[in-house]
């Protein structure tokens, strides 16, 4: 398969050849901020110079010039603005590449353990960041090209292993939260990511996660200033508004596939969070 380079726009959703290497400004990132989507391809992004805010599943983030960001297939990405000065460079692995190569790289990495994807670097680190960037452009761009599927296999073991080495040694990364509130709130989230299109209320969390209700919704509040319900919906609403926007299905379909049982309710549901409705929100520019 061949790989593809630089370009115009980015496959950000999935990619079309197992590995997609590139650039982009901050005014190209800012396209891609009016609605939510749910990336299928793996993202790894170096954001050289500038800073941006984006949202992650259900958490917001905001990232200065030399943060590391790894985003793992199945995320949902809603960004929210980059800098006119912003550059970052990006490496995508497609939906393909990753279920082909599961298996061979099944790690016990603990990086995705945590309630961050972010890595923090420092001005030296950055500059080798930016160099290695440059050589893996290089050695794609050059005729006949020195890369590829089998090298970038390498590659993609070399970033996790990154990210987890990073996780075990920084003080600010810990396998396992500093308290119980913390702790609930990972497991918590973690549930709604996996189970929001069918389970849409708390009680169904408390009960899998064995813990009463109260107890549940008051570490949730305490954690991260949200109500449990809140993050259920705030997942149910992204990947409502993601596959509004970039599918063709019908509204009905994606009701179903969220787990209302008729349009009706997910209609209703829909407008009491954005004040519009799904075909409203779909025709809107």
């Amino acid at each position: 398969m061949q790989p593809i380079s630089v370009m115009q726009d980015i496959p950000l959703l999935d990619c079309p050849t197992d590995y997609f290497v590139g650039d982009a400004t901050g005014a190209l990132m800012n396209e891609y901020g009016r609605f939510p989507c749910k990336i299928k391809c793996g993202v790894y992004a170096f954001l050289v110079r500038g800073t941006a805010s984006a949202t992650l599943n259900i958490t917001k983030y905001t990232f200065n010039a030399g943060d590391v960001i790894w985003m793992e297939s199945g995320s949902f990405l809603m960004i929210h603005e980059f800098s006119e000065d912003a550059l970052v460079y990006y490496l995508l692995f497609s939906s393909a590449f990753l279920e082909r190569n599961a298996n061979r790289l099944r790690l016990n990495f603990t990086t995705f353990d945590l309630q961050s994807p972010v890595i923090h670097n420092d001005e030296q680190f950055r500059s080798l960041l930016e160099n290695a960037f440059k050589l893996l452009l290089q050695a794609i761009n050059c005729q006949p090209s020195a890369m590829n599927s089998s090298v970038m296999t390498h590659i993609y073991s070399i970033i996790l292993q990154y990210f987890d080495d990073y996780a075990k040694q920084s003080e600010n990364y810990v396998a396992r939260p500093q308290d119980r509130k913390s702790e609930i709130y990972r497991e918590y989230s973690a549930l709604v990511l996996k189970h929001y299109h069918e389970w849409h209320h708390v009680a169904q969390y408390a009960d899998a996660m064995r813990i009463t209700m109260p107890h549940l919704c008051s570490s949730i509040k305490a954690a991260c200033g949200k109500t449990a319900g809140e993050l259920i919906n705030a997942a149910l609403l992204t990947d409502a508004k993601s596959q509004l926007k970039i599918t063709n299905m019908q509204i009905k379909e994606i009701a179903l596939s969220l787990g209302f049982e008729n349009v009706a309710f997910f209609n209703r549901f829909f407008k009491t969070h954005t004040s519009m409705t799904p075909k409203e929100y779909r025709t809107k520019e």
